[in-house]
This record gives structure tokens, sequence and C-alpha cells, in this order.
């Protein structure tokens, strides 16, 4: 059982708690109550299935922010072996925001970077929610080039609300650093693979999301600004967020069906938070697949097609 979990998840916690209390009663006071069970799993089997198959873009956005959602060092550890993590940009920090690391993904040497939220207050003010300064950026950027001139691959785990909006972070070029990885992440000669495996908040995922393949995963999102940050914007109002998250077309299946990214991971049903031993096993899949088929081509023609697919991002005839 999840917790107290979302709003919309109340229905499938408490047919979890009854089964839950069954089945403790059963070991307790050795009583067969087993069929009463089966049929509250049959039953919690189809509420699943009801919720979790007609969620909305608002919903898949809360379950993309759980707080037990796996975040990059979760994947890293489930799906990768001899990490050993990197720091500093060797100007200002070492940003905790952001992960970069050398690690084994099966038979692939990587260079794998990606944000990293905490569990609890401390490890959050630790890691910023998430929310990189411009050191961040330029750490994971000295890091690809390493794995550039190493000749290994790039793994990318996009997971923020955004990039930090603080003034000493404004001070020290936020924007420049951010546009500074765009321009070279178009041009480092290693195959670079980016996965949205929680929230895709504006030039903050950006900063980390140039790439081959992009990819997203089923209750992740990829945007240009947060709901609230649009509702408060249009509306004036933070509280229209899910009518914000219904038009901006965030949800990893409208940016397949309009080809802004390239493939949908698929999640455990429930989300990623639900098993993500399931999750990781689904991430690893794609990482790997897409990894083999970038590896395969010459470096000419895979920054040719780099530059090609964000090229056509946006292009549309009246």
């Amino acid at each position: 059982m999840q917790g107290s979990g979302l709003e919309f998840e109340k229905p499938i916690l408490e047919l979890e708690r009854k089964i839950e209390e069954l089945k403790k009663f059963t070991s307790t006071e050795k009583i067969d109550l087993q069929s009463e069970i089966s049929k509250l799993e049959s039953k919690l089997d189809g509420v699943k299935h009801e919720v979790f198959e007609n969620l909305s873009a608002w919903q898949r956005v809360q379950i993309s922010r759980h707080p037990k959602r796996p975040y990059t060092l979760d994947y890293i550890s489930l799906i990768m072996s001899d990490f050993i993590e990197l720091h500093g940009d060797r100007n200002f920090a070492d940003d905790k925001a952001i992960i970069c690391g050398l690690a084994k993904l099966d038979s692939f040497k990587i260079m794998v970077i990606g944000h990293q939220k905490g569990r609890d207050i401390k490890e959050n003010l630790k890691r910023n929610f998430g929310s990189a300064h411009p050191e961040g950026y330029r750490k994971a950027l000295r890091f690809m080039k390493l794995a550039e001139k190493c000749g290994i691959p790039i793994v990318c785990f996009i997971d923020t609300p955004g990039a930090y909006p603080g003034v000493g972070a404004e001070e020290r070029g936020q924007a420049e650093a951010i546009a500074y990885n765009l321009r070279e992440m178009m041009q480092i000669a290693s195959p670079i693979i980016v996965v949205v495996i929680g929230e895709g908040g504006s030039g903050g995922a950006l900063g980390i999301g140039v790439g081959d393949r992009i990819c997203v995963m089923e209750n992740a999102y990829y945007s240009v600004i947060s709901p609230e940050g649009c509702a408060a914007i249009l509306w004036k109002d933070k509280t229209k967020a899910p009518e914000a998250a219904a038009v901006l077309k965030m949800t990893a299946q409208q940016l397949l069906q309009m080809g802004i990214i390239d493939e949908l991971v698929k999640e455990p049903l429930g989300g990623a938070h639900r098993n993500a031993e399931e999750a990781a096993k689904f991430l690893k899949a794609v990482i790997l697949k897409n990894l083999k088929a970038i590896s395969s081509m010459s470096k000419e023609e895979m920054l040719k097609n780099r530059y090609d697919k964000f090229r056509k991002i946006g292009i549309f005839n009246e």
C-alpha cells in the first residue's frame, strides 16, 4: 500500500487496506477468508485498470511528482553497476541537484547524468528539490565532454520542476549555462540517450535534454512550463493547473503523437512508484535498445540525425 496516496488513488488504497486487513486476520485467527480476499482482489484489479488507464494530464503530473517515485540514483542502483560519482564544475561548486558519474550498463560503459531530488526535507535542501544552479549544468557539460573524449555514450535522466530561479543563480549566468549546454550537446560526438523519468520542466530540463533519442516515461511530463506556472500567467489563478495541464500537451502520449519525443517508456500499472524494479526493467530495455541503434551509426550520421531531429520540431504548414 502506498501511504495516503493521491486523491484519485483513494478507492484503490481503500481496497488494498481491506485486503491487507483480511490477510492479517486470516494469519492471526487461523480463519479461512480466501474466497472474500479473492473477490476483493478481483475487484481491485478492475478498479486499478479503470483508474490508471484513463488518467488525465493533471493526474499524470501528480504521479510524476509522487514522493516515492524512483529518482536518478534509484535507477542507477537498479539497472547499472560499478557507479563512480564525479563532482564539481571546476569553476564554482559541486551542485548536488545534478548527479554525474561513470557506470556500466550491461556491456556498455557509460557516463550517466541526471537530476536528483531528495526523500526528506534535509535531503531536498541539499539537492535543492532537483532544481539545478548554473554550476550543475556546467558540471554536466564538463563530464559530457569527458565522455566524448573517452568515446563512451551518455545517458541523461531528467527530473526537475525547472532550473533554480534565485538571484545567485541568475548572477552566475543561469540562462547562459543552459544555452551553452544546448549548443554544445548538439555537437558532442558521443551517443546521447535522454529519458524524462519524472518532471521535465522548462529550460531546467532542456539543459541536459539534447540527445539522439528523447524518451519519456509513461507517467512523466515534459513541458515549457509547469501547469501551475501556466495557470498563474494565463488565469492569474494556480488552482487552474488541471486545465493548464490539459492544454499544454505535456504527457508522453501527446508528445509522442506530435513527434517531439521518440519513445514512451512503459511503467507498471499505477506508476513507477508502485513497482520500482519493474519500472527499472522497462527503462533498461529502452535505453539498451537505443544505445545499440545509435552506436551502430558513424559519428557523422549520428550528429546529422541529431541536428535534423531538433530542426524539425515546430515546423508546420498553414
